[in-house]
């Protein structure tokens, strides 16, 4: 811990001095939270009428803008150190390798949790709010669960964009694997015979499972949560595999 300390206070010292990783953080929670409350204002009781709507997952249709500041936020915290330069200081300061990924990632995933989980709250009391009658609480089965796990859904995403970017070495390069990864694929094919099934693995879908009180397809929502934690540890796993066989 002695050693992984020095690293941790650098890496958010990163995060605090560049602008637009901040914007890119509290983007997240202003485009999730400003989208859901903007929706549920204009649309929300009248789609509330509707037989198969459910007021709990609902209350996360911002999030589908959220997490695409999430991406970037990762993206660039990684990609726009390569882009500057700024890995050669960053390595020379920190030569074990491990030590410096390890502190990079930590911090990412330390800073995105809280702005995620007051996502995940403020998504929800909103639309929960502007729903009126038709509104439910904390305590409605899987609300809660639903709530913390919109923060947790963002932290892992971060971290799996964090990984991907250090192996593309490019914030465009990322930004073109992640897109059709994170917002195209799953929407897409989501509903293709045969090919649904296969979707509902990738991170995006299995993460999202977290977000329903009653889960969709073959995985549920703690064991959707765990599939996108092994997608974002196999990220992590290339990234650290990409710094440490090549040069910076």
């Amino acid at each position: 811990m002695n050693v992984l300390a020095p690293v941790l206070r650098s890496e958010w010292a990163k995060i605090r001095s560049v602008r637009s990783l901040l914007v890119a953080l509290s983007a997240a929670f202003v485009a999730s939270v400003g989208v859901t409350v903007l929706v549920h204002a204009m649309v929300g009781r009248a789609e509330a009428d509707e037989a198969d709507f459910e007021a709990v997952y609902s209350s996360y249709f911002g999030l589908n803008f959220g997490h695409i500041a999430a991406v970037c936020f990762g993206v660039m915290a990684v990609a726009g150190e390569y882009a500057g330069g700024g890995i050669r200081l960053s390595l020379a300061a920190v030569p074990r390798r491990g030590v410096f990924w390890a502190g990079k990632l930590l911090v990412l995933g330390a800073a995105a949790l809280p702005v995620g989980l007051a996502t995940g709250f403020g998504c929800f009391l909103g639309a929960q709010v502007l729903l009126g009658e038709y509104g439910v609480g904390l305590g409605t089965p899987g609300a809660l669960r639903s709530a913390v796990g919109c923060g947790v859904y963002l932290a892992l995403l971060t971290v799996f964009s964090a990984g991907v970017a250090a192996v593309v070495r490019s914030q465009v390069g990322a930004l073109s694997v992640l897109t059709p990864v994170v917002f195209l694929i799953s929407p897409v094919f989501a509903g293709v015979s045969g090919i649904g099934k296969v979707v509902a693995f990738l991170p995006d879908r299995a993460g999202q499972q977290i977000l329903h009180p009653v889960p969709e397809g073959p995985l549920g929502a703690w064991s959707g949560l765990g599939v996108m934690a092994l997608w974002t540890a196999l990220a992590a796993a290339a990234g650290w595999w990409s710094l440490h066989r090549r040069d910076a």
